[in-house]
């Protein structure tokens, strides 16, 4: 697995890994109309682009045996009781689903803790829905702690899964573990 940054020649590989990885994973979170308005809201050439000039957000593909898998979105971003300098967001992290189970999203996210390090960050966080399970025993299992709940607050989505849990996870260089430990 590596992590590779998408730059702006990279916009048309980014917005097929993007739609692809995102629809496959959660089509059915949406009600009729929603993930065709949600993958062109969030994923359009213009949305993308604009991401990819904001020196604050960072796109990574996934890339597992020479071919991307999925992919991840970080930026700048504050959470309360937090420094906000200190602070980095996971936006957004998906893996094709054939690719899940196999270890690629924990060494991908600690790919993403070493560079939020070595961009002086001290403080990880991240939403995940309430009521998905296997996410959050993920996240739990590397180290991110409970931090707070919230609403999604987006039209089109299955009102049972706006639920949201803030989790976040502090950063130590000491918590880097050798990629062979997964």
């Amino acid at each position: 697995m590596e992590l590779k940054r998408a730059l702006k020649e990279d916009i048309n590989e980014l917005r097929k890994t993007c739609i692809d990885a995102y629809s496959r994973n959660f089509h059915h979170h949406w009600n009729d109309g929603g993930l065709e308005w949600y993958l062109d809201r969030e994923f359009s050439n213009e949305r993308l682009t604009s991401d990819l000039a904001d020196k604050n957000t960072k796109y990574y593909f996934i890339n597992h045996q020479g071919k991307s898998v999925g992919f991840i979105k970080i930026k700048n971003s504050s959470l309360s009781n937090l420094e906000p300098e200190s602070c980095i967001e996971l936006e957004k992290i998906y893996v094709l689903p054939e690719h899940k189970g196999m270890g690629i999203g924990k060494l991908a996210l600690r790919d993403v803790f070493k560079k939020a390090i070595d961009d002086g960050k001290k403080n990880l966080f991240l939403s995940v829905i309430d009521t998905n399970k296997n996410a959050i025993t993920f996240y739990e299992s590397l180290g991110f702690k409970f931090h707070s709940t919230t609403t999604l607050d987006i039209p089109f989505f299955k009102e049972e899964l706006k639920g949201m849990i803030k989790m976040v996870k502090e950063l130590d260089e000491k918590l880097i573990v050798n990629k062979d430990d997964v």
